[in-house]
């Protein structure tokens, strides 16, 4: 059996039991980094045998890891954090599994995509992972000016170095939107910077981040439709009047149609 294993973001305490039991049992680990997934085994006393697959070797790798699962041996793919396939190495040895009738199970665990897009503030009812943009500054624009009309909330994973660029190129494909850069998330340093992309700008400076990153977007906003804070004090109005902040939430969402979640949020934050 191939388990495609989730480890954490960053915080070892958000490992969990059956992640533990998972990697401890397992024949062997393909691990996007061996050195970084060894330490992480070491950490909780699993001496398991691992291999590296990564980008440059997944596919000589993937019919390597294929015999050993035709021999009857169980394997555990994990990346160097979060879920294996969202921006890292092993759709090719699941997708290759799927074909031989290999049964596949996933061990869910942290994600950097869902905390940096629960944390950011921003509509969470719909949304859309992208990935890391391309380098290259023509695809790079080309490719965000393509998600302009976009309505839901925008996800991307971004290199630090990078992330001063793209918000850049995000000011001028989308206006000045409101963001959030997510760095460290689950680390003793994190940090979430949220406002309008050039607030953003502003209060991260120019000085390099470090760590990881994910810059979370608003989407397009239909023309005409109120803003978060409009609804909010519409809600607040019927707080005033006797309605409970849950209920006068999902009134007004209803009316708008935004997440009730959302108005909720900032009417308990900020009453």
């Amino acid at each position: 059996m191939l388990y495609v294993v989730g480890t954490p973001i960053g915080n070892l305490d958000d490992i969990s039991a059956r992640v533990r039991d998972t990697l401890g049992s397992v024949d062997l680990v393909a691990a996007e980094d061996t050195r970084r997934t060894g330490r992480l085994l070491q950490s909780f006393g699993v001496r398991t045998r691992l291999v590296s697959l990564f980008d440059a070797n997944e596919k000589e790798r993937t019919g390597e890891l294929l015999r050993h699962l035709r021999q009857g041996r169980s394997v555990a793919i994990v990346s160097d954090g979060g879920m294996p396939l969202v921006s890292d190495p092993g759709y090719r040895v699941v997708t290759a599994c799927i074909a031989e009738g290999i049964e596949v199970r996933v061990i869910p665990g942290p994600s950097a995509v869902l905390a940096a897009l629960v944390v950011s503030g921003l509509p969470t009812d719909r949304f859309t992972f992208e990935g890391f943009p391309s380098k290259k500054p023509g695809e790079r624009m080309r490719r965000l000016e393509a998600l302009q009309h976009d309505p839901r909330t925008l996800v991307f994973f971004e290199s630090p170095l990078r992330v001063h660029t793209l918000l850049r190129d995000m000011l001028v494909a989308f206006g000045d939107r409101r963001a959030a850069v997510c760095r460290e998330l689950t680390k003793l340093h994190e940090q979430v910077v949220r406002g309008r992309i050039s607030e953003v700008l502003a209060e991260l400076g120019e000085d390099d981040l470090k760590g990881e990153v994910v810059v979370v977007l608003e989407g397009e906003r239909v023309a005409g439709s109120p803003s978060l804070d409009q609804v909010v004090d519409e809600a607040r109005e019927l707080v005033l009047d006797g309605m409970r902040k849950r209920e006068a939430a999902r009134a007004v969402a209803e009316r708008h149609g935004i997440p009730a979640n959302d108005v909720y949020r900032v009417l308990v934050t900020d009453p």
